[in-house]
């Protein structure tokens, strides 16, 4: 019995490395960066990539209830829906971690794609990110996350926080034909602005970026809500094996980091495992790697000197703070989360790209008053 629940987290384990492979590999191709989406609507004032993070979302929206609807998945057991609305953490934690984007050169999943491209700036944000994001699981930063900031919570009146669930509790319509109904005119509406675009539906890459990301989503709900999801022998009830949370996951790259660098420091400690998120952080720069090398785009890059390298590590500790404090990063909230149209994904999402276009237009003042 032991030996089939040890298969089955070890098959999780492995969908979670081919998903994020392939994450790693297109978005190192087609340069998916939800940072660099902020920047050049900002700074330049274009919308293709910020485009492309939005067909993912679409993308992941209408995979996700897909297989929610067909009964093979339940997103209702994800920790993104969960009735408790801690809308502080999801405000401060996404605003900080878009600030620690910006000044970390990029995301978590954009700093594992850069890790395998040759970036060891990359590198320095990796480790502090994963330091930081463990501090605030477990450590110092935990007890000030738990005893001032996620507290502070709005009640909604309603089993969960996916919008499905709040228009249908507080309509008394059904929740099936609700859900259906949300998720086609929430993607559709995406969509809709996505492919409005001429430029944009002339880009083969900013539309295999975006289709590839969201699609990967959906697989790894698949992955560990259904292939994962199994009748423990020892408990005799329905249990998710292979993650970290032991629930439903999707691709989400600051916990999992921390989780990475606890498995390597305490190899030997046999309760400890590759999970799926622990093998996506692996895979997505396996995958990078792998494209680099066959492109030869693979460059070493190092730190520019003491202020570049002060942001990339500050930048990498914001992150891993915010990104546990908001539940996500731009990945786990930004697109996973709103694939369940939970409204704190919602908030989340708001807040990172509110934080990361201030910290830009800071950044562009201090430059223009040195100049």
């Amino acid at each position: 019995m032991a030996g089939s629940t040890t298969h089955l987290a070890s098959i999780v384990a492995f969908g979670g490395f081919a998903l994020a492979f392939v994450f790693g590999a297109v978005a190192n191709r087609t340069n998916f960066c939800t940072m660099g989406a902020v920047s050049d609507v900002v700074n330049m004032g274009s919308w293709g990539r910020m485009r492309m993070w939005l067909l993912a979302i679409a993308v992941a929206i209408l995979g996700s209830h897909a297989l929610q609807l067909a009964g093979l998945i339940d997103l209702g057991q994800s920790y993104y829906v969960r009735p408790n609305f801690t809308w502080l953490s999801y405000v401060l934690g996404g605003f900080l971690f878009g600030v620690g984007m910006t000044l970390g050169s990029g995301c978590g999943s954009k700093t594992l794609v850069r890790m395998g491209g040759g970036s060891l700036k990359s590198l320095v944000v990796f480790t502090f990110l994963g330091i930081a994001a463990y501090m605030t699981l477990k450590g110092l930063f935990a007890i000030w996350r738990t005893t001032w900031i996620d507290p502070v919570a709005m009640d909604l009146a309603a089993p969960r926080q996916d919008l499905p669930t709040l228009i249908s509790s507080w309509s008394g319509a059904s929740l099936g034909p609700v859900e259906l109904v949300v998720a086609l005119v929430v993607a559709g509406a995406l969509l809709a602005f996505v492919f409005k675009d001429r430029e944009f539906r002339g880009s083969f890459d900013h539309v295999l970026g975006g289709v590839v990301v969201g699609l990967v989503v959906v697989g790894g709900w698949y992955v560990t809500g259904h292939l994962g999801f199994a009748e423990n022998p020892d408990t005799l009830e329905n249990t998710f094996f292979g993650t970290n949370s032991h629930t439903i996951e999707s691709l989400s790259f600051v916990s999992p980091v921390a989780f990475t660098l606890e498995l390597l420091m305490l190899w030997s400690d046999k309760s400890l495992g590759v999970t799926f998120g622990v093998a996506a952080v692996v895979g997505i720069v396996a995958g990078s790697f792998a494209y680099a090398m066959a492109s030869r785009t693979f460059r070493w890059e190092g730190l520019a000197g003491p202020e570049d390298t002060a942001n990339h590590v500050i930048g990498g500790i914001l992150m891993g703070f915010g990104g546990v404090t908001a539940l996500g990063c731009t990945i786990g909230q930004g697109i996973t989360g709103l694939s369940t149209l939970a409204l704190g994904s919602i908030l989340t999402f708001g807040a990172i790209v509110a934080g990361s276009a201030l910290t830009m237009k800071y950044q562009y003042w201090r430059i223009t008053r040195e100049a």
